[in-house]
């Protein structure tokens, strides 16, 4: 099959090239995807710009790119293959080394007697041929879109790949295993050693895979590693419980953590340079009945950095959230449970709030995310600095606004109450349920109501849900228990009907993809100030949160049900209060 470069670069007047192919544009009408004046117009363009028809046409939103790859498939007479139904076989890919895949925006789909099945985006003769030549096989392309082969390359090239060799090295030789514990540590690592190239190759992966955290986890007669993804743990893979065991005393190296203490918990952080990307990692160890666990938490700094109105909160919401941090003193609570994201929605208040008129100050357990206009302050408990001693002495530096990472106990409580009321604004995190259990823990720490009253300006309680997946989206009823749930809530059933993600390459067949915020906000209001300085049950401080406007965390996340954007069985698992 002879394919022409420039194929989509001809003329509109014809209807057909030279070699009797049908060109993109009239495809295009035909099947009724764009108009003729629309075609007149791109081609017009297309003489200025010099680019391509079909990336031109994609560029102007005319069409989308799985329709331009059907186009294309219909020109060039190739199959179009569907990357969310079809995963690369690994032995394929192998063929094609990763650099060159990205490179050439091509991936081995198959083999299949000597003849290599790769998808490409824009095929060619010369693309064809220079495929051939790095393969040393024979190539028989098929059509996809240029985003499908970008998503199934992230996911077909595994970092993974060929672990099996270093694991198989380190057991053929003790002289790379790193020493056991009782034993001096040696002056110099070898970065070739097996068990470092597994750390590494493990750390790559996780990236790869957007995961939050590793977990190292020894067990009966191996080690597993688990990623947390999406706030899901997934298996990935085994290692033998030797190679686990090296693996666990390299992280502990790299993040200055004692080998020799295997029982005692300790904390450490290091900085890895992975595939050109700069992370932070934060990692804890305990000792178990099994041996010693490890829990590595992934801090990518490409991606920690998010604007307040990106982080997915009802405009009415984000509008008064967003004047409430405005106030030039006062507190603002940010509650939820572990890995709710309370960390990014303050990071994100603080970078709306950043200028060179303030001064803002934090205190933190650990510094998660280093800004370089912000002066932070690392608890050290060691060199006497927690989060009560840090708070004093930022309270001498003139502050303008004080983040305090997390309030844990009464006396932190206090000096963070009297900083509000002497002109700081104050951000804080707390974990609880929801907007209300939190306003009455700090009741619970000791502090008098009123004094709470007068100080925090609102809470904001939070929790993240999965979105379903774009790219395998279907329709779908749910159960009766979870239509029951949906009703109860006060939802309304769609009009479309309801969706879920049926589960294809882009998702690891979970049928979810990324994560959305869901907010409950509590406004401190005069009669909330009046309700809580008599010391009310939870009840009673509920009922007028709502009737003055508060929208529950159930509430909120059954409208993005209703929207599409996740399903009823992501929301019971993830907001289980009332």
């Amino acid at each position: 099959m002879a394919v022409r470069a420039a194929a989509d670069d001809a003329v509109a007047a014809p209807t057909s090239d030279a070699s009797g192919r049908r060109f993109l544009g009239e495809i295009l009408v035909e099947r009724k995807l764009l108009s003729r004046d629309k075609l007149n117009d791109a081609l017009l363009k297309q003489r200025v710009s010099g680019k391509r028809l079909g990336t031109l046409l994609v560029e102007l939103g005319a069409i989308d790119e799985r329709e331009l790859a059907t186009a294309l498939g219909e020109h060039f007479g190739v199959a179009v293959v569907d990357l969310r139904r079809r995963a690369p076989n690994p032995d394929a890919v192998q063929h094609l080394p990763e650099a060159a895949a990205r490179s050439l925006l091509a991936l081995p789909l198959a083999s299949v007697d000597g003849v290599l099945e790769v998808a490409v985006a824009d095929p060619s003769d010369k693309l064809t041929a220079e495929l051939e030549t790095t393969t040393g096989m024979k190539v028989a392309v098929v059509v996809a879109s240029s985003t499908d082969i970008r998503r199934a390359i992230d996911r077909g090239y595994r970092a993974l790949a060929g672990i099996h060799r270093h694991v198989e090295a380190f057991q053929a030789s003790s002289e790379t295993r790193l020493p056991a514990a009782g034993q001096p540590a040696r002056g110099a690592v070898d970065e070739n050693a097996p068990v470092v190239q597994v750390v590494t190759m493990i750390l790559a992966q996780a990236l790869r895979d957007r995961a939050s955290d590793v977990h190292v986890e020894p067990m009966d007669g191996l080690t597993r590693v688990r990623f947390r993804i999406d706030g899901v743990l997934q298996d990935v893979l085994t290692l033998p419980t030797a190679l686990g065991g090296a693996a666990t005393s390299r992280i502990k190296v790299l993040a200055g953590m004692n080998i020799v203490e295997r029982r005692r918990a300790q904390d450490g952080q290091f900085t890895a340079q992975i595939e050109g990307r700069n992370v932070d990692v934060r990692v804890a160890s305990t000792g178990t009945v099994a041996g010693e666990k490890m829990v590595l938490r992934l801090l990518d700094k490409a991606t920690s950095s998010y604007r307040l109105s990106e982080l997915g909160m009802p405009a009415d919401t984000y509008q008064v959230y967003s004047a409430m941090v405005r106030s030039p003193f006062g507190m603002v609570i940010c509650a939820g449970p572990t890995g709710s994201g309370k960390t990014t929605s303050l990071y994100a208040t603080m970078a709306e709030l950043n200028g060179t008129e303030r001064n803002i100050m934090t205190i933190e357990d650990p510094v998660e995310y280093v800004v370089p206009s912000i002066n932070q302050i690392q608890i050290n408990e060691q060199a006497g600095v927690t989060f009560a001693s840090g708070l004093r002495s930022i309270l001498r530096q003139d502050p303008d606004i004080i983040l305090v990472g997390e309030i844990r106990d009464g006396e932190t409580a206090r000096i963070a109450v009297q900083s509000a009321l002497t002109g700081h604004f104050v951000m804080t995190s707390l974990h609880a349920t929801d907007t209300t259990s939190a306003l009455l823990r700090f009741l619970d720490m000791g502090i008098e109501p009123y004094i709470v009253g007068s100080a925090v300006a609102g809470v904001l309680s939070q929790r993240l849900l999965r979105r379903t997946c774009d790219q395998c989206r279907q329709p779908y009823e749910p159960t009766a228990d979870e239509l029951e749930f949906f009703l109860q809530a006060g939802g309304t059933v769609p009009e479309r009907g309801f969706s879920d993600g049926e589960g294809c390459t882009f998702c690891v067949d979970t049928g979810y993809q990324d994560r959305i915020g869901v907010y409950e906000l509590l406004r401190m209001t005069p009669d909330m100030r009046s309700l809580v300085a008599g010391k009310p049950d939870h009840e009673s401080v509920r009922e007028l949160a709502i009737a003055e406007g508060t929208r529950t965390l159930r509430q909120e996340a059954v409208r993005l049900v209703e929207d599409g954007v996740t399903t009823i069985a992501e929301v019971i698992r993830g907001i289980y209060v009332l």
